[in-house]
């Protein structure tokens, strides 16, 4: 008979461990499980706006100021990945600042040739 167990030696919140007295190798495997996904989602999020940036080349319905305030955020969950020694938080945010670098790039590179332009008028 398979036992549930409710408990879990985390400090965050109880956890769901099934079918083993082990209950730290279950909380650590869903735990993982459940951040891998959440990356996944977040970081593959930015791959429709970068494909639709790098077929139009153009970048101008975006807003500069919100994508600046994000890779800051960005950048700041990596710090943090390294300050937990969380290698899901680190490379899931690596990942993403680097799709949130090649949408900044069209957007700074959009705003460059405008700025050129109405020097040109």
């Amino acid at each position: 008979m398979r036992r549930l167990h409710t408990r879990c030696p985390s400090r965050f919140a109880p956890q769901l461990s099934i079918g083993t007295n082990i209950r730290v190798f279950h909380c650590q495997s869903m735990n993982t499980a459940v951040g891998l996904f959440a990356a996944f989602c977040t970081t593959i999020s930015y791959f429709p706006q970068l494909k639709k940036c790098w077929e139009t080349s153009s970048a101008g319905d975006l807003s500069l100021k919100m994508f600046l305030i994000l890779g800051l955020g960005v950048a700041t969950w990596i710090v943090y990945g390294f300050l937990q020694g969380d290698f899901v938080i680190i490379i899931a945010n690596s990942v993403s600042l680097c799709l949130l670098l090649g949408i900044l790039y069209f957007k700074l590179k959009e705003r460059s040739r405008g700025a050129a332009r109405n020097l040109a008028t």
